[in-house]
Formats: structure tokens, C-alpha cells, sequence
């Protein structure tokens, strides 16, 4: 006899058991592929590698540097040289201008991945297939099954996350070049997920999605607004990215306030598959949007995060880093909740996931994932035509640098991160992230080095001539006081003509240092909007011989000391803050494009 129709709750609850009987053994087996592989990273490290080897056995590159085949950890280390971008180079030249054969990898490029690194000022090109994607999917799969074991529950509502995507180009060959998120985003892997409550997201695909950048955040901030209770947790790619949108809530709580109470959408989101994206999650809600304009309107916006979100849990973003410097902003406006820092990844590869988020941001490591990529360590302050120390052998409390070897062909690769070893889980090492080499100024994703900012300091400089004027010293730092932060630098001047100097000099010199500075800076100041205008503060005369005094006062050698060309030291901003007579802004931003220059000059840079 047939059973009798379950009425509706009994349905349901069902459905609901079901599914979390299933999601539990997702978790299970997540977590278990990890203990898996930290288990006996050295035998997954030598399958990963001979799997390389194997896929990539008639590529150009390793034939080129006397490979047939072995795919053996001995030769590899033996035959194959450790090598940067730089050497690259030519090889990535040839596949952007259309070269098809099988020079770094025997499957075909799909795509490049644009790195936030640069070279001679252009964003670097990573290669990258697509096979990839089902790597950086499996590495993103891991994230929650971890963060459910501390915070439990995550299932039961929604994660508000602004994600946006970038700006892409096309090479000569007519290959896409955009930054790897985008390449994700735009993805079937992400735009065509079955449901998973875990990437439950309060905003629509069709707002991440959307290229302008205003309309996205607005878009994004409103279904955030008006699905508040169900809030969770709470997002961005990094920091800064974070506080951004709430910078923008700050500036635009009125008008999102109409649209809550009328359930309409501001006229300003002019693209219509976003509007409708929105109109179907939107409605009217007056109760709501006093509630949102009384607590946006109050003087204090400390604990803004909780007070509108009452229910988050913690605040996901990359803390790490140069990202640390908005470690305070972020505690003011969340009244302290967790930040956490999930997972470590990068153009070139996805690296590893953090096994204990709820961590302090100073305590955060990473494990590294021995299914990602081959991965190699360079000692820090070793000599540099030492052997590199494989996964399993680093030891604790050392400085590597990171080189990575992967599917997708970069071999032996210098990534350019320091990391440091902080522990093991089973036999796998987890790494804190030290820094990114030679990065002396970084507010977003740009990464502007000392050797950049001298160049385009001198360039700057030159204005002063005509006013028999020179620069005598020069300093510089990243503010992140202001919302989106800026670069500021600081000038002493010896001025021997008595002409005074116009404002408009200076700010010209400001100008052309942005216009000197790499593609990623240009970017975020005049796409993205992420980076606010240079500023040039000028100071009296003889403050950097204070500055010299300040730190011989604190130990420095008289003869050894060098003025620093980057500061982070409170008390020496202080000091020449204290010491600034004037300052001036950048007027506007300086020029960008997507895509490389030499693609533009020749008009291939299709959108």
C-alpha cells in the first residue's frame, strides 16, 4: 500500500535532515583529504611533480634546458633552473602574441592571469590553463568545512561579500588577460554553482558581475541592507576592499535608504539585468530603512558592523601583510569581532588554507596544500646558488622564499613571497606571510617598490628647476588614515631663487609621479578608485637632519645611516608631520588603460 503524502512540515524537515546529513559529509571528507595529504606531504609532493613532468613532457621549455621525459625529483633539480618573471619573458611574449605550440605547457593557455606584481611598470602575465579552475575550486572548497568546526551553524544564513570584478584586455594572439578573481567570477565554476549554503551570498551574481564599479558596490551594499538579519559573516577580498564599502555606505546611506523603504531602485543603476537582480530580492521595507538611517545618522559609526548586521559572526578579509595596516579601522568599525584570514593564494597558484581562522591576524599560518603545485624554498639571507629545501624539509622559524612549479607551466618559479615556518600540521609546515619582496609603499593591490618611487621622484622633481629649486631629501608613506588611503610624500627643498613657487608646480610634481608609477598604482587610482591622489607634503629645512638625530637617539650608526626611503614607524611620522609647511594633492588621475602599452599602441586591446 502507498505510503501516505507527507503534509509540508514533514516534507521540509526532511529535506532540511537530508541536506545537513550531506553537507556533514562534505565537511568529513574535506577535512579528511586534509589530513590526507599534510599526512605524507613528501610522497604527495613526488606525484604531484612526475604528474607535471608527465602532462608537460613535449613542452619547449624543458626540452629546451635538455628534459626527455624523466620525470624524476634529481633531474628536475638538476637540469632546470630557478628563474624569475624577468626570464620568462620572452617565452609569455611569444603566447600573447599568438603562438599556439607547446612552449611552457602542453595544454593550451586559456587564458593569461594579471599579477598585482609588475615588470618595467606592466602587470605580469601569468599562464594559465584550464584544468586550473577545477584546482582553485577544489582549494576554495576547503575554506568552510574548516571555519564550521570553530563557528558552527555558517549554513543557516548568508555571507555579505563584495567581490567586483576588473578591467580585462585582449593580447595580440587574442587571449584574455585579467586578474584571477575576475577569471573566477566570470567562471561557470562560480556563475553556475549548484546551491551550496555555503556560498549563500546576499549579493546576485549579476551585481559581482556588473563591470562599473559604483553600480556593483551600490547594488551589492543594498541587498546587503535588506537582508541583514540573515547576515553571518561578512567580506571582501582584502582589507581595504572592506573598508571601502563601508566608507561608501557612510556616503550613500540616504539614498539606500530610500530604496529599502520603497522597494525601488535609484535610477543611478542604469544596467538593466542588475536592476532586476535587485528588484527580485528588494521590497519595500519602511520599518527597515528607518532602522538602517537611525543607527548610519548617529555621530559614531564604531561597531557599524554589528549594530547593522547584528547577527555576523566575523569579518572575512586578508589581514596579512601590508593588509595589516587596517587591522584598528576594521576593529573600530566591528567592534573587535574576528578577523579572519582564510586561505593563501596568488596569480601564479593557490597555495594553502589557514586551519585555525579564529587565530589572532599576527598568529596567522597557512598550510600548504601538496596538491596544488610542486613547491620549492629558498633560504632568506642564504647563499644564492644553494639548494632549494623541498615542503618536507624546512624547519621551524626560518625565512623561505617561496618557488612554485606548476600544472600550468611556470617550473621552478621565484614567487616572490617571504614566508616564515610557524608550525606543522602532521608532517606539513604552515607558513606566516612575512612580506612581498622589495614592496616599500602598498595601499590596495598595488606593490611600488623603492627603486619605482625614486625614478618617479626624479622625474617629478625636474618642475623645480625652473624656479632654481632642488629636492634635497625625500621620504614616503602609505596613509591609511584617509578612506581610500593614499601614498604621501614627504620633501625638504633647498630653494636658492626668490621666485615663490606656485601651488600648480607642486601639484603637477604630484601628478607626475602617479603618471611614472606601474599599471597596477594607475589602476587603482583611475578605475578601481581604490587609491586616493598623491600628496606631496613639504617640510621645513633641517628636518631631516632631526630625523637623522631621531634615529641615532634610538641606536642607528652615524655612519652607516642611510634616510630610509619608506616609513611605518608611528613616531617618525610624527615627526615629520610635525614638521610639514605645506601640502598638495595630485589634480586628477593619471592615465590608464587595460593591457599592456605595446597591445594599445597597436589598437588590439578589445574589452
Amino acid at each position: 500500500m502507498p505510503e501516505a503524502p507527507k503534509n509540508s512540515r514533514d516534507q521540509s524537515s526532511t529535506t532540511m535532515a537530508t541536506m545537513d546529513y550531506s553537507l556533514t559529509e562534505k565537511n568529513k571528507k574535506s577535512l579528511q583529504f586534509i589530513e590526507d595529504v599534510t599526512s605524507n606531504p613528501d610522497d604527495v609532493q613526488l606525484r604531484i611533480l612526475s604528474d607535471i613532468l608527465t602532462q608537460n613532457a613535449d613542452v619547449e621549455y624543458l626540452h629546451r634546458h635538455g628534459f626527455s621525459g624523466q620525470t624524476d625529483r634529481e633531474t628536475f633539480k638538476k637540469l632546470i633552473p630557478v628563474v624569475t618573471y624577468e626570464d620568462l619573458q620572452p617565452d609569455i611574449t611569444r603566447i600573447a602574441n599568438g603562438d599556439k605550440s607547446p612552449i611552457l605547457s602542453s595544454h593550451p593557455i586559456s587564458e593569461f592571469l594579471t599579477s598585482s606584481g609588475t615588470s618595467g611598470g606592466e602587470r605580469k602575465l601569468m599562464p594559465t590553463i584550464e584544468a586550473e579552475l577545477e584546482r582553485r575550486s577544489l582549494l576554495y572548497s576547503l575554506l568552510m568545512p574548516v571555519m564550521n568546526q570553530f563557528v558552527p551553524g555558517l549554513d543557516k544564513g548568508k555571507g555579505m561579500y563584495f567581490l567586483f570584478v576588473k578591467s580585462e584586455a585582449k593580447t595580440p594572439g587574442g587571449l584574455l588577460a585579467r586578474p584571477v578573481l575576475t577569471s573566477y567570477y566570470k567562471s561557470n565554476h562560480f556563475k553556475e554553482r549548484p546551491y551550496d549554503p555555503y556560498t549563500n551570498y546576499t549579493s546576485p551574481n549579476e551585481a559581482i558581475l556588473c563591470p562599473d564599479s559604483y553600480q556593483s558596490m551600490y547594488s551589492q551594499m543594498l541587498c546587503g541592507l535588506c537582508l541583514n538579519q540573515q547576515v553571518l559573516r561578512v567580506g571582501a577580498v582584502f582589507a581595504s576592499g572592506f573598508i571601502r564599502a563601508i566608507r561608501f555606505l557612510e556616503k550613500h546611506w540616504s539614498i539606500l535608504c530610500e530604496d529599502l523603504r520603497t522597494g525601488t531602485v535609484n535610477p543611478v543603476i542604469t544596467d538593466p539585468v542588475v536592476r532586476e537582480a535587485v528588484l527580485r530580492i528588494l521590497k519595500p521595507d519602511p520599518e527597515m530603512a528607518d532602522f538602517v538611517a537611525n543607527e548610519c545618522s548617529k555621530q559614531s559609526w564604531q561597531g557599524i558592523i554589528t549594530r547593522l548586521w547584528p547577527n555576523t559572526k566575523y569579518v572575512d578579509v586578508i589581514v596579512t601583510g601590508t593588509m595589516s595596516q587596517y587591522i584598528p579601522t576594521l576593529d573600530y568599525y566591528s567592534n573587535g569581532l574576528p578577523l579572519v584570514c582564510t586561505m593563501y593564494a596568488s596569480s601564479e597558484c593557490y597555495f594553502g588554507v589557514n586551519l585555525n581562522p579564529l587565530c589572532k591576524p599576527n598568529e596567522v599560518s597557512y598550510t600548504l596544500i601538496p596538491t596544488m603545485a610542486y613547491f620549492e624554498f629558498l633560504p632568506v639571507n642564504g647563499d644564492q646558488e644553494q639548494q632549494l629545501i623541498d615542503l618536507s624539509d624546512v624547519k621551524l622559524g626560518q625565512d623561505y622564499e617561496l618557488v612554485v612549479t606548476t600544472y600550468a607551466g611556470l617550473y621552478r618559479y621565484r614567487v616572490g613571497d617571504v614566508l616564515r615556518v610557524a608550525g606543522f600540521k602532521n608532517k606539513a609546515p604552515q607558513f606566516s606571510f612575512i612580506c612581498r619582496k622589495n614592496v616599500a609603499l602598498s595601499i590596495d593591490s598595488d606593490k611600488t617598490d623603492e627603486v619605482e618611487l625614486h625614478q618617479a621622484i626624479e622625474k617629478a622633481s625636474s618642475h623645480l628647476v625652473p624656479f632654481d629649486a632642488t629636492l634635497i631629501e625625500y621620504t614616503s608613506f602609505a596613509d591609511t588614515t584617509t578612506i581610500p588611503g593614499h601614498y604621501v610624500i614627504f620633501w625638504e627643498l633647498n630653494q636658492n631663487g626668490s621666485a615663490q613657487i606656485p601651488p600648480s608646480v607642486f601639484e603637477d610634481c604630484c601628478f607626475a609621479i602617479e603618471e611614472s608609477l606601474n599599471s597596477v598604482y594607475r589602476q587603482g587610482r583611475a578605475s578601481d578608485k581604490s587609491i586616493g591622489p598623491l600628496e606631496i607634503r613639504i617640510v621645513e629645512n633641517g628636518t631631516f637632519d632631526k630625523l637623522m638625530d631621531y634615529a641615532i637617539s634610538l641606536g642607528a650608526s652615524i655612519n652607516q645611516y642611510k634616510t630610509p626611503r619608506c616609513v611605518k614607524f608611528a613616531p617618525i611620522i610624527e615627526l615629520l608631520s610635525s614638521k610639514v609647511v605645506a601640502s598638495y594633492l595630485s589634480p586628477k588621475c593619471p592615465k590608464w588603460v587595460p593591457g599592456h602599452k605595446q597591445w594599445n599602441k597597436n589598437n588590439v586591446d578589445d574589452q
